[in-house]
């Protein structure tokens, strides 16, 4: 038999006392879960937002059976809905009957932001992205278009609200998360000027205003982010009353509107889903599309709130194209639609 020494033997013998020894318990480590956190949804809610009040949209029309983009949705006291369908680049108008009327169409821009004037006619933001140029028209009531921006400006107008003096903001998508050259800009009532009130934006998408016309909200695309500007007067912030209220976790925020109330309703491109905040920006409800958690409806990319109502009808397409169809969905807001013209 072969002895081992006695210091290897101490060793041996000691092993098992030493490994039974309970760690103390300001030198133990997180404890380990029993399982990660699991979800079959491709586009799960973020943790922080899964607590937010949350109410489920329903269908309400469908506008195709291809998966088209739809953009720029916007409602009147006539219970009108308008909007645009990017795919077939026309500007359509859903009528309280619930039937269609293409108002315009486009041979090679893309239609995707409305916004209504008081004097009855439409201005819509249009944009090529081949050849990296944009457009805003208005077209009246017996059809005619006028140029308010023309492409020769070299912005790509996005989205459109208009202040109570009849001039126009418009977000400039230009620019990417790396080259922020996009912005907000605002074109007088006359016509004659164009003003930049807000530089710097990557891809900057939605706009509203507040009803007193002094907040301005902002959404970033390519960067994924929410501002909320206090005027001082329709060009000019205040001082220190521009700030970044929501940063996105994926993508991307994309149109928003704002109710009576104050409170913003960003459509969240490619998550099938909007968020409702504040009027200080607080996060404070979601409205979720049916079948996002299964890949569809996850193209929302604009809504509308009725004026005087709390209707909202939310506008979303599919990919790949023929994926699932292109709809409008209805849910209720927080607050009641602002009036269609100012």
């Amino acid at each position: 038999m072969r002895l081992l020494p006695a210091c290897a033997l101490c060793l041996v013998l000691a092993t098992p006392a030493l490994a039974e020894q309970p760690v103390p318990a300001d030198q133990a480590g997180p404890d380990s879960p029993v399982a990660w956190p699991s979800s079959t949804s491709p586009v799960p809610v973020p943790l922080s937002e899964q607590a937010l009040p949350t109410m489920l949209a329903t269908p309400w029309y469908q506008v195709s059976s291809e998966g088209h983009t739809l953009e720029g949705a916007i409602a009147d006291d006539k219970g009108n809905l308008y909007f645009c369908d990017v795919s077939k680049r026309e500007v359509l108008r859903l009528d309280a009957h619930r039937q269609v009327h293409v108002l315009t169409r486009f041979d090679t821009v893309a239609p995707g932001g409305l916004a209504l004037h008081r004097d009855g006619r439409l201005f819509i933001a249009y944009i090529n992205l081949d050849n990296n140029r944009g457009t805003i028209h208005a077209l009246s009531p017996d059809g005619s278009l006028e140029t308010i921006v023309g492409a020769d400006k070299g912005y790509l107008p996005n989205d459109l609200v208009l202040d109570s003096h009849g001039g126009l903001y418009f977000t400039d998508f230009r620019g990417s998360a790396t080259d922020p050259s996009g912005g907000v800009y605002y074109v007088s009532p006359d016509r004659k000027t164009i003003t930049p009130v807000l530089k710097g934006l990557a891809q900057a998408n939605g706009i509203g205003l507040s009803q007193d016309g002094r907040t301005l909200w902002i959404t970033e695309f390519a960067r994924g982010q929410l501002y909320r500007v206090e005027l001082a007067t329709p060009t000019r912030p205040t001082p220190i009353g521009t700030s970044i209220t929501h940063r996105f976790a994926g993508p991307a925020p994309d149109s928003l509107r704002v109710d009576l109330k104050g409170n913003v309703y960003v459509a969240v491109y490619g998550q099938g889903r909007v968020l409702v905040f504040s009027p200080l920006g607080t996060p404070i409800g979601q409205i979720l599309l049916p079948g996002r958690d299964k890949g569809t409806n996850l193209l929302c990319t604009s809504l509308a709130l009725v004026p005087g109502s709390d209707d909202l009808y939310i506008v979303s397409g599919n990919l790949p194209i023929g994926a699932g169809g292109a709809h409008v969905f209805q849910a209720r807001a927080m607050g009641r639609g602002l009036p269609a013209t100012r």
